[in-house]
């Protein structure tokens, strides 16, 4: 893997990993995520709302989410961009019907 897709590639892994557990039940996954990667800096506070709703897996999504966010702020903004662009490429190619946490099983950086 090339060293500037590597550091996308590792976010996306987080998302798979913890993406169910974190945005199950949610309508549109890929918003909820979208919204925590919209800016230049992740946006924690929205994180720790989403961490609220599942208390049980708080332990385990709680440190890797803030392991994320730390990680994405030190991307540089053409990597932030790519990431966004994968988000919305991924949902358009799982339709916005979809709906479930799943889809982002196959996410691929």
């Amino acid at each position: 893997m090339s060293p500037t897709l590597e550091p996308i590639h590792r976010l996306a892994q987080g998302v798979r990993t913890h993406g169910p557990s974190l945005l199950a039940g949610m309508s549109d996954p890929h918003d909820e995520l979208m919204s925590l990667v919209w800016g230049p800096r992740f946006d924690r506070e929205h994180a720790l709302g989403l961490v609220a709703r599942q208390p049980e897996a708080a332990a385990h999504t709680l440190p890797a989410l803030l392991a994320a966010a730390d990680h994405f702020d030190a991307l540089h903004a053409g990597a932030q961009g790519r990431l966004r662009r994968l988000i919305v490429r991924h949902r358009a190619l799982r339709g916005v019907d979809d709906g479930g946490v799943a889809a982002f099983d196959g996410m691929n950086a």
